[in-house]
């Protein structure tokens, strides 16, 4: 098995990361035009507070995950850290790579002094959630709620 090299994703990398998300939302809302995409993208890769992970094989990008460090007033003032989009390409599961993306991610939210990290999840499957709990999240510590936008 060839190692993942995880960086910080870059603009030439929106192409292999939007194939990687059809794997994410099977059902997901279409996308707008190319030109707004891309600088949706630009804004992401700009913003010093989200970072968006890639993990690599041979060059070709096999998981993802954002981490948004979100500055705070309580606890210290310590920001918080954000975790959205996490994905393997199917083909590259149960190798040790997401869990290693997420280490990375949380690394980088202890790095710039954050004292948690959270993420969500709809998948309700036990799989999903020993995968979580594998990679060092806890789901008793918090209860999530989620309030979608109207249609």
């Amino acid at each position: 098995m060839n190692p993942l090299n995880i960086r910080e994703l870059a603009e030439h990398d929106l192409d292999a990361l939007l194939a990687l998300y059809a794997e994410l939302h099977r059902a997901d809302a279409p996308l707008p035009e190319h030109t707004r995409v891309l600088e949706i993208w630009r804004a992401m890769l700009g913003d010093p507070k989200l970072h968006c992970l890639g993990g690599f094989v041979d060059e070709v990008l096999v998981a993802s995950c954002t981490l948004l460090i979100v500055p705070n007033l309580t606890r210290g003032c310590r920001s918080y850290g954000l975790i959205e989009n996490v994905v393997t390409t199917a083909a590259q599961r149960r190798q040790g790579f997401g869990r290693a993306l997420l280490q990375q991610a949380c690394e980088l939210a202890w790095q710039h002094d954050c004292y948690k990290v959270m993420l969500m999840t709809s998948r309700k499957d036990e799989a999903t959630t020993a995968f979580y709990e594998s990679a060092g999240f806890d789901r008793h510590t918090k209860q999530a709620f989620n309030a979608a936008a109207p249609t």
